[in-house]
């Protein structure tokens, strides 16, 4: 097992680093990242083909967050820097057409056993209107009874390797939500803000290292074999020094523009 901590000095160089976890399952190793990405708007392919995509980037940045492209498909996904997660297990396959489900399933389960954990009411899916929506989520029940989406995850399968990978949001929900309403609003593709969700927000705890530690706990699991740790670059904690969102706030008001 290669297990892949803290987060390179660019968001292209961090993305090279991801792309090193296929890689390493190709040749025969499982690999794990855990980790707090640049603060950012990725979008996804569908995205870039949208009318509004230029539209869409100019509002991520006007909300602090540099607009970037993800080579996959799915909705844009914001990290704020400082608390939101993104993690990926990559394991090798002999049949790239088998294991799909298999594979989102011990992931997804993992990561509610690790929420469940801390607290939280999980369960599997998402609220109408969710941002980078897909049928492979994890929402939290909150102390009002609301449905609120804190993790999305998607797969990439090559031959010889898969890729399970998401993220997890953490904290600044308010923050996160108003960014992603604009962004959405921009692309003309349906978001509620109050579908979005963090770990803080759901009664759980905002420390984004303590979480980090637990998710890379879960998705290494009970491997059997030995542990390589590679520190990727200077920011292991994962902070980001030009973040906005060093708060952790969690604001449960509606934003501007409400649902959609």
């Amino acid at each position: 097992m290669h297990v892949f901590r803290g987060r390179a000095g660019t968001i292209e160089a961090d993305r090279d680093v991801s792309r090193r976890l296929l890689s390493v399952a190709g040749d025969g190793e499982s690999a794990v990242r855990v980790w707090i990405p640049h603060r950012q708007v990725a979008f996804g392919r569908r995205d870039a083909r949208r009318d509004g995509y230029d539209d869409a980037r100019e509002a991520a940045r006007e909300h602090g967050f540099p607009p970037v492209e993800r080579t996959v498909g799915g909705r844009a996904v914001a990290y704020d820097g400082a608390t939101t997660i993104a993690f990926a297990r990559a394991e090798p396959i002999d049949d790239f057409r088998e294991g799909t489900d298999e594979r989102y399933d011990r992931l997804a389960a993992a990561l509610e056993r690790t929420l469940g954990g801390f607290g939280l009411d999980i369960e599997r899916g998402e609220p109408d209107d969710a941002f980078c929506p897909g049928t492979h989520s994890l929402s939290a029940i909150d102390a009002q009874g609301r449905r609120r989406k804190l993790v999305g995850i998607a797969q990439r399968v090559q031959r010889g390797a898969a890729l399970v990978a998401g993220i997890l949001l953490v904290a600044n929900r308010d923050e996160l939500a108003s960014a992603l309403d604009a962004v959405y609003d921009a692309l003309a593709v349906p978001l509620a803000p109050s579908s979005v969700g963090s770990v803080r927000a759901a009664g759980g705890p905002g420390d984004p290292d303590r979480l980090r530690t637990a998710v890379e706990d879960a998705l290494v699991g009970d491997d059997p074999g030995p542990i390589a740790v590679e520190d990727v670059g200077d920011h292991a904690g994962g902070h980001d020094d030009e973040s906005h969102a060093g708060s952790g706030h969690d604001d449960d008001s509606d934003h501007a523009g409400g649902d959609r």
